[in-house]
């Protein structure tokens, strides 16, 4: 029997195998768990078959913790674990409580001194940095950047003087059907020769990490519709 604790349990960044990317530790921690706050429920149920088709999912409970949540639930979802039963913290992609409502949930269970307990599992944020040749001593994840054009071109300045005055990598995302006109608005905004990382479908079969500067993007822009991706600039 695993020990009570919250348990931060990774998901795939991109469909594939799933030996690929998670330790079989959490495989074996995953089929000891009976209590799962998720995202999505659909998707968390999927993600359970995967790690181990036998697993009776009805003899599971689910809350489901995203934006849709109201505030005031959210602390009843640790009650398993306050009664001496594991609890585990499933998101749509990536790690838990990363750019996640899971951070929620974890901030209760430290102020009420419960044990908790994140696995190793794929962070796009950690890899495309891993992979893009910035600064990895000092960087900033950003998430959405604003759509409204001119608050967009106002966070991209803005970003741009954090690298120019702190040396530091500025790390920001998009929804996948708006990622053309992201990569529009870098290359009409930012100065020809700032390093831009373009990391598509992570850990997945399309898997791209490439960085140019601004001035090579604008001669050869990607097509980027659809596939999860990550932003990262650097000097």
């Amino acid at each position: 029997m695993i020990e009570p604790a919250l348990y931060l349990i990774p998901v795939q960044l991109s469909d594939g195998d799933l030996t690929q990317v998670l330790p079989q530790v959490n495989f074996a921690l995953v089929r000891e768990i009976r209590h799962f706050v998720v995202e999505n429920v659909r998707s968390a149920r999927r993600f359970l078959k995967k790690c181990d088709r036998d697993i009776n999912i009805d003899a599971l409970t689910f809350y489901e913790l995203n934006r849709h949540t109201k505030p005031e639930e959210v602390e009843s979802f640790l009650a398993p674990l306050v009664h001496g039963e594991p609890v585990g913290v499933i998101s749509e992609a990536g790690c838990p409580a990363v750019a996640d409502p899971g951070a929620d949930l974890v901030a209760i269970a430290q102020r009420k001194g419960l044990r908790v307990k994140p696995l190793v599992g794929p962070s796009s944020i950690l890899m495309g940095l891993m992979g893009s040749g910035f600064n990895g001593q000092s960087f900033a994840f950003v998430g959405y950047l604003p759509i409204e054009a001119g608050a967009r071109a106002r966070k991209l300045k803005e970003m741009e003087q954090r690298i120019a005055r702190e040396d530091q990598t500025q790390i920001f995302i998009e929804t996948p059907y708006r990622n053309a006109s992201l990569l529009a608005d870098l290359v009409k905004h930012l100065p020809q020769q700032l390093r831009l990382c373009v990391a598509s479908d992570i850990t997945g079969p399309a898997e791209q990490i490439i960085t140019r500067t601004i001035g090579q993007w604008a001669a050869r822009p990607e097509k980027l519709e659809k596939v999860p991706t990550i932003f990262l600039l650097y000097k």
